[in-house]
């Protein structure tokens, strides 16, 4: 193993080595600086009720004992109360929900407890930290797709304390809740970690898991208290009472210490005029002033991610996609192999994809501290236990300020002082947040979205309730009243379940295919074609886009090249190459409007929220020179079209106010295409969402609104309430459109503003200063949000 530094620096002496380090630029990098100070922890004394046995176990592990917080929430969860546990990362919840959990399992020698999590990385660092304590007749064990076959049956018959996710609650152990019937007979607590992640149509999927649990429980004779931990949120009884469908008290006060915190807002410098990239003759090009061209967030990421390294700093950087940690992780360890040979053996990649081997060898080396640098995607973002990491460095706005902070909390962990840089990309959200700290920080974290009555949710959960057993009139009460009847009787009037003396019967012979994180289905498998062997896979929805012939797919630092993508049977095959270019798949998108829910009529602007009907299709795809980005050629894919119902919100302006504001009508085009994209990038700003969240489309003259239209629309079946969102408050989020486009320095438009990097037209036309007029006719018209 290469040595480095023996002795990392401080926070404070990281930052000033990353912002001085050989950089030429004039304006410093970093717009601001906030200082979160430390914080004294507040202790209280071990419960009455606490198990001698659970005691000493904690005391042991150096827990010598709970923080007041810790001591409340336990306390409401062993006396009945169902209970959300809502503070700041590395707060303790885990001891919070294990002390009550523990407690009744060291009482109650048949009881059992059932803990769900987001990832199978979280189900694994909580088995660890239960093992560890070494409670007798405990038997904790995971029960996920990663368990041998083998092994469940004996999960089912022996553990006492399980840990699953739930998908597999869901795909598993509800349709097969007869084997688990003496499981379920003795469940005294349910703990739902992380809870704030179940939000949009997975958070309204896992509401209606969470229901049918409650009733498979009640029919084995069960009542189960529920026991939530979430990250700060908004209003966390609230939307656990929605994500359970019971009432929960809350605990939101952390009186656990914190370490003191240097969080800095980074924005990558602009490139100089000699760095671009121009045809070779150039000579046609030379009274041309080229528009100033910012560093990638994905190159600065890598570089002070370098430089961390380096001076033997823990590093975890946090990547917006699965490709992007890949490219992150390849230039950092090019990069450390430079300046020392073998040194960038310390640094890897990690993200969804990956087997599940690979990803548990890549955690026991952070652990051990063999890995000094981590690239990678939010798959590390919940409360796996990285002990002793001392910086995190995040590319790119996570979406939330909620994971914003749950990815900062990572550093610091042992309660020293940690350093978190948010590295702003070319995009409108992005600069416009490392421009006015004032959104990022001393601002609540956003509540939770979700909708159980969605009716592209409730409708299959249903018939997965009724596939498990006959539903009855109390159980329609329980998943959701009204809107359950009427769902039950129109999925009757489709055939698919039959109304009976007993309750609703689910009438096919296999169960209901119900996808809870809306993928579009099975996974795609990824295979090298020379070797068969299986590299990882890539869900459904992402695979037209990663996948299509000729893509380039990166895992763990090295390039494939897809031979072929086969839809039917779910497989890509890859061969490896490393290609001096990227791809970029481009789409086409349509949509028509099928009902209105709510408008605002505001003379020449109309307001909308309704449902519409979206199309979509990737067309072709890109190749572009690495380095420079200059597009080598585009290439024509044929894949099959996507339908999606959801909901919008939509703005239409008149030709004649649009004419009245300066707008001719051959730019309304480029106009509306702008205040799109740029509406899109900053919706991120009021609802909890990013921008692969939700779609967008503008036309000069909409068949369906006869007028300049502009929509945005959740990218998820039924809606996710993200559109409904920008609706309440369309006014707010317009204004921070405006401003964000017209605070911009760039001339004619650029990523910072009014570009897509998902836009499948590739960026033509864009007309920002248009834009800017289109938005002020709409706020002039609009009454406040």
């Amino acid at each position: 193993m290469q040595c480095v530094t023996s002795t990392a620096f401080g926070p404070a002496e990281l930052l000033h080595r990353l912002r001085t380090r050989g950089t030429a630029a004039e304006v410093s990098p970093i717009t601001h600086i906030e200082r979160v100070p430390p914080r004294a922890g507040q202790a209280a004394p071990w419960p009455g009720w606490t198990e001698p046995a659970v005691r000493d176990a904690f005391t042991a592990q150096r827990i010598i004992a709970p923080w007041k917080h810790q001591a409340a929430a336990a306390t409401l969860a062993w006396e009945g109360t169902h209970v959300v546990l809502a503070t700041g990362t590395a707060s303790g919840k885990s001891l919070a929900y294990q002390l009550p959990a523990l407690s009744a399992l060291a009482r109650d020698p048949k009881a059992t407890v059932l803990y769900l999590s987001p990832t199978k990385a979280l189900a694994a660092d909580q088995l660890r930290a239960v093992a560890r304590l070494g409670l007798d007749g405990v038997r904790p064990a995971t029960f996920d797709g990663d368990t041998p076959r083998e092994e469940r049956e004996w999960v089912r018959q022996h553990s006492r304390f399980v840990l699953t996710n739930p998908d597999m609650l869901h795909h598993s152990m509800l349709p097969g809740h007869a084997r688990w019937g003496v499981f379920l007979r003795r469940l005294s607590y349910v703990v739902i970690d992380e809870c704030h992640t179940y939000r949009g149509v997975f958070g309204s999927h896992v509401a209606h898991v969470l229901r049918r649990l409650r009733r498979a429980a009640a029919r084995y004779g069960s009542s189960p208290t529920f026991i939530l931990a979430s990250a700060t949120s908004g209003d966390p009884a609230g939307a656990a009472s929605r994500l359970t469908g019971l009432e929960v008290t809350e605990v939101t006060e952390d009186t656990s210490p914190r370490g003191g915190v240097t969080f800095a807002l980074w924005e990558p410098p602009l490139l100089p005029a000699s760095s671009v990239s121009l045809p070779s003759d150039t000579s046609d090009f030379a009274d041309i002033e080229l528009p100033p061209i910012r560093r990638s967030a994905l190159r600065e990421t890598a570089d002070l991610l370098t430089d961390a390294v380096v001076a033997g700093t823990r590093t975890l950087a946090f990547v917006r996609s699965r490709r992007g940690a890949e490219v992150v992780a390849s230039m950092t360890r090019r990069s450390l192999d430079e300046a020392v040979p073998g040194l960038g053996d310390r640094v890897a990649a990690y993200r969804a994809g990956y087997l599940r081997e690979d990803r548990r060898a890549i955690e026991r080396s952070l652990l051990s501290g063999e890995l000094l640098g981590l690239a990678s995607t939010n798959a590390l973002e919940l409360g796996v236990d990285l002990v002793g990491l001392d910086a995190v460095l995040i590319c790119g706005y996570p979406g939330t300020r909620a994971s914003l902070w749950q990815q900062a909390g990572r550093a610091g962990r042992a309660g020293g002082e940690a350093l978190a840089v948010l590295i702003a990309r070319d995009d409108p959200l992005d600069t416009y947040l490392v421009h006015h700290p004032e959104a990022v920080f001393g601002r609540p974290v956003e509540a939770t979205v979700l909708d159980p009555a969605n009716p592209y949710v409730l409708g299959p959960q249903l018939c997965c309730a009724a596939s498990e057993a006959p539903l009855t009139d109390a159980d329609l009460e329980l998943f959701g009243g009204e809107a359950a009847v009427a769902a039950v009787h129109a999925l009757a009037g489709e055939g698919v379940l039959r109304r009976r003396p007993s309750g609703w019967y689910w009438t096919h012979r296999g169960r209901p295919d119900v996808d809870l994180r809306g993928t579009g289905g099975a996974p795609v498998a990824v295979v090298e074609s020379s070797t068969g062997r299986l590299l990882g896979t890539v869900d459904n929805g992402s695979s037209h886009v990663m996948l299509h012939t000729g893509a380039v797919y990166l895992h763990q630092g090295v390039s494939y090249v897809v031979d072929e993508l086969d839809l039917d049977d779910a497989i890509a095959l890859v061969h490896q190459q490393e290609p001096d270019w990227t791809t970029h798949a481009r789409d086409v998108t349509n949509l028509s409007v099928v009902n209105v829910r709510s408008y605002v009529d505001a003379g020449p602007v109309g307001l909308f929220l309704g449902e519409v009907d979206v199309t979509n299709q990737v067309v072709s795809y890109q190749r572009r020179r690495i380095g420079t980005g200059e597009v080598i050629d585009t290439k024509p894919l044929d894949l099959p079209v996507r339908e999606l119902r959801t909901v919008a919100v939509w703005f239409t302006i008149s030709p004649e106010a649009l004419v009245a504001a300066g707008v001719e009508p051959a730019d309304f085009p480029g106009a509306l295409h702008a205040a799109e994209h740029a509406g899109i990038g900053l919706l991120p700003l009021i609802a909890t969402c990013d921008r692969w969240d939700i779609g967008g489309l503008s036309t000069a003259n909409h068949a369906d609104t006869e007028a300049p239209t502009v929509f945005v629309y959740d990218g998820h079946p039924g809606g996710a309430g993200f559109a409904e969102r920008a609706y309440g408050v369309a006014a707010d989020w317009l204004r921070a459109t405006r401003e964000a486009i017209a605070a911009c320095v760039c001339e004619a438009g650029c990523p910072a503003c009014v570009q897509s990097p998902k836009c499948g037209n590739g960026n033509n036309p864009l007309d920002k200063h248009a834009a800017v007029k289109v938005l002020d006719t709409v706020l002039a018209a609009l009454p406040p949000s």
